[in-house]
Parts: C-alpha cells; structure tokens; sequence
C-alpha cells in the first residue's frame, strides 16, 4: 500500500501546466528533444535577466577543436578586491535536449542570493554526438575557468560543478573524471539537483509513483539510449556515475531530489555510497514533488525551502 501523493501546493502551482505537451509523448530522441525544449520555453516564459546579474558569452575550444560556447551569469555588483567563487553549471535535458539559454533563469536566483559567478556550457547532445562527447565538452569548459581564472577574478581553488538531471550525471561522470586525472586544482564541490546517474533505472507502469512521473521510464531508455547506444556490456562510470566502483577522492557533494522523481532511488542510493566513501555529503529528499519541481513551484513553500537550501550550497564552498 501506497500514501504516495503530490504536495497540495506544488500541485496548485502545476495545475495551469497540464495541458502541456510532455515528454512522455516523445517516441524518438529527436521527439524528446522536440517536446522537452518547447515545454521548457512554456515553463520559463515571461523571465527575463534581472539587473542584478550580468551575462556575457565566450568561445573556447572543445577538447578536438570544435568552437564552443560559455554562459557567464556574473553579479553585477562584484568585490574586485580578491578573487571569488565560480561555479560550471551544466544543464538538464535526458542527454538529448536543453540549452543554457533554456535553463539561465534557474540559476540567475543563486548568482543572486549566494554572490556566485556561475558559467553554463552548451556541451554537444546526444544521439549527435553521444558519450564521450558531453563529458569531454564540459571538462574543457572546467580547464578555460582554470586557465583564465585570473583574468575572470576567480578563485581557481574555488570552482565547484553543478547539474540538474542529465547535467548532474555529467557533472558527476566529470567528477570521476578530473579526480582520475588528478585536476589541479580539484574540483571544490559538486552540486547535484536530481541527477540522471544510471542507465539501468526503469520503473514498472504498475508502481505507485508512476502516475506522478514527469520523466518517464520510457523517456529514460531514449535518453540513455540516446548517449550510450544499444550495447551496455561496457558502460563508463564517467557516462553513468552509479556504475562507478570506487567513489573515495570525490569533493564534497549536494544532493537534492523529489519523493515523485524516477531518479529518486539511484540519488539516494548514490549518497549513500560517498558517505560510505567518506566523501561529505549533504542529502535533501523532498516528498510529493516530481522531477523538475523547482522549474513550476517557485512560490510553494517546500520548494522555496528547497531553494534556500541550495542557495546555502552555492555558498559554501
């Protein structure tokens, strides 16, 4: 038995929405891809850069010489006496889909309230360009803050990586990486917002959170299949973080995930390995909300509580 349910203000606040082409129509990537960018156009309309943020653009090279593109979120009011914090950011999307441009507003808030600089990556997508490509593109990105963190007044021991979804399991799998490749400096902190961390995760059409679902078990095997292709006989960690072996030497690490996100018990089950890997970690798990909460329930008080406690994140480090 099942006491599974929507928070009653988080479904007030997604109620306008539910006529809204979701993702679990898609039956191809490119469907996926379709859906998901105009359901998030819909989510963030009406948003807009507020004056307390600056955005600036800048190119750099992917690691095989492709010209790529970084979102800079700045606040516009900076101490330029001492170098600060900076955070690489990289968004959500099932692998398939999204953009900086897409997710900006959902990080405008931490540059604001934590005084952060927060760079985006336009990494490459899946089925295009499949892994190892967005790993890769979001560990160049990592190595421009690095180099140019003097002329960015930053702090180069003070760079930490975020994700939400498919950008926390590439912000994790980019972990794994950089701690293999002992980065210098290592990454400060990973801060990980429902992430996507294994391929494997499916969910019967019978259990009691799969009516709340707004990423589905079916989107998932296209996203996943998307990026990985058909074969998983030899699956990276670096692609998916929960078949990593071996978590010790990663940084600090913030989690957060809805009791009604598919991704729910691979986040938890991930916690729980770094702390079993002495890695500290922070665990937030909020009931009766799904995945995306925070894109739709600005002003419902569990996820303006969720919120803070990311804005605590984005602080400390």
């Amino acid at each position: 038995m099942s006491n599974l349910r929507l928070d009653p203000g988080f479904a007030a606040a997604l109620a306008p929405f539910a006529n809204m082409p979701m993702p679990e129509q898609a039956t191809t990537a490119h469907e996926l891809r379709a859906v998901t960018d105009s359901a998030l156009s819909v989510l963030f309309v009406g948003r807009t850069l507020p004056p307390t943020v600056t955005e600036t653009a800048f190119t750099f090279p992917a690691r095989d010489g492709t010209p790529l593109t970084l979102y800079c979120y700045a606040p516009t009011v900076t101490d330029t006496t001492k170098p600060g914090p900076a955070v690489l950011d990289i968004h959500g999307g099932g692998m398939v889909s999204g953009s900086p441009n897409l997710f900006a507003a959902t990080l405008w808030p931490y540059v604001e309230r934590a005084n952060v600089t927060i760079y985006a990556v336009k990494y490459r997508l899946a089925p295009e360009f499949p892994f190892p490509t967005p790993v890769n593109d979001a560990y160049a990105a990592l190595e421009w803050i690095q180099a140019n963190a003097a002329e960015q007044n930053i702090d180069p021991t003070r760079i930490a990586v975020s994700g939400a979804s498919a950008g926390g399991g590439i912000a994790a799998g980019l972990a794994l990486k950089a701690r293999d490749e002992k980065l210098s400096p290592p990454i400060a902190k990973l801060i990980l917002v429902y992430p996507m961390l294994d391929d494997r995760t499916e969910m019967e059409p019978e259990h009691p959170m799969a009516p709340y679902l707004t990423w589905t078990s079916k989107n998932n095997v296209i996203g996943w299949t998307a990026y990985l292709g058909e074969d998983r006989s030899n699956v990276s960690p670096y692609a998916a973080p929960a078949r990593a072996t071996d978590l010790s030497g990663l940084p600090r690490t913030f989690i957060d995930t809805g009791g009604l996100d598919l991704f729910r018990d691979e986040d938890i089950a991930f916690a729980a390995r770094l702390a079993k890997a002495n890695v500290d970690v922070e665990l937030h798990l909020y009931p009766g909300v799904t995945h995306g909460y925070d894109m739709v329930g600005l002003g419902v008080p569990l996820v303006k509580k969720a919120i803070a406690n990311r804005v605590d994140a984005f602080k400390d480090f």
